[in-house]
């Protein structure tokens, strides 16, 4: 009968000892990381030789009186970092919160939307609030959506018409896509683009899945019209530089199209009208953070700015 061999277990490390070691890899040396902890440099050495002992293997190889990591420190060396890369994260959340008795806003939003909408509403806010600190997270839907369910952001600004779980929706601007158009392009003259227009033309895509790239392919589709689609991007600002650039034609959100344009980037209105929406997602939280509702204050009353913008976008001059 075979007697059942002990299973290893892991070695039980100390905070201490992997901030001892991460100040002699940091450091390279024992006298350094004894200097910068505030430790002496025979407490190091002898911590050193009881990590070595509980983990089971060699840290450092002793060269010409020189600690040189080995393979197995440099790898532990990863791990620890992590940790203390996340420690560091919790004690600046615990200075803001001892500084500031809001702490930091955290605002989730489409790119485009941190590119052409929320700077504005930004420079608002601040004239109200000029100590108040705000993280600006540009995320892609659906993980906007996402974290806002998770409560991860205090708000967030989509594109959105359906609230997520747990999360309050809000309508705060809606209006139309536009055509984008190069200084002198041959399709200048017109104040008002239809479909036809664009027949033949080069012409700048968003990129495939994107929601209005799909009602853009659709218009076109519905009137038979074909163009010459060799470019395409993610980025509407992307497209805004590729069409200044004399590449082609596109279809962009306004927002974006308003913050670009100017004499090398014209814009024009569409006869067929494509809708383009921007929501406020404020996560139903039991305190919500105390400076939300002025934040909120100020994108709306951006919004209601750019609005009006928006009406007269394209006119002629």
């Amino acid at each position: 009968m075979h007697r059942a061999q002990p299973q290893a277990t892991a070695p039980t490390l100390t905070h201490r000892q992997l901030a001892m070691f991460r100040a002699i890899m940091l450091h390279g040396s024992l006298s350094r990381a004894a200097e910068v902890s505030a430790s002496s440099q025979p407490t190091l050495s002898r911590e050193l030789a009881r990590l070595e002992y509980l983990l089971g293997f060699t840290l450092f190889d002793r060269v010409r009186g020189r600690l040189r990591p080995t393979v197995r420190a440099l790898a532990l060396m990863q791990e620890v970092e992590r940790s203390f890369v996340g420690l560091d994260q919790i004690a600046a959340r615990a200075q803001e919160l001892r500084t500031l008795s809001a702490g930091r806003l955290h605002l989730a939003c489409l790119p485009a939307l941190a590119q052409a909408l929320v700077p504005r509403a930004l420079l608002a806010f601040q004239q109200t609030q000029p100590e108040a600190a705000v993280s600006v997270v540009p995320l892609e839907s659906p993980w906007l959506e996402q974290a806002l369910s998770e409560h991860r952001f205090d708000l967030g600004l989509s594109e959105t018409s359906e609230a997520p779980a747990g999360v309050a929706l809000q309508p705060l601007l809606q209006a139309n896509e536009v055509a984008l158009l190069p200084r002198g392009h041959v399709l200048a003259r017109h104040h008002v683009l239809a479909p036809e227009h664009f027949e033949g033309e080069r012409f700048i895509s968003l990129a495939v899945g994107d929601p209005y790239r799909l009602a853009i392919d659709q218009m076109f589709a519905a009137a038979n019209v074909t163009r010459i689609t060799c470019l395409e991007t993610a980025s509407a600002v992307a497209v805004c530089a590729m069409v200044r650039q004399g590449l082609g034609a596109a279809i962009v959100n306004p927002l974006t199209a308003l913050e670009l344009c100017g004499p090398d980037l014209l814009v024009r209105r569409l006869s067929v009208p494509i809708t383009f929406q921007v929501s406020l997602l404020l996560p139903e939280v039991a305190a919500p953070h105390p400076l939300r509702d002025a934040l909120v204050a100020a994108l709306c009353a951006t919004a209601t700015q750019m609005s009006a913008c928006l009406a007269h976008q394209g006119d002629p001059t």
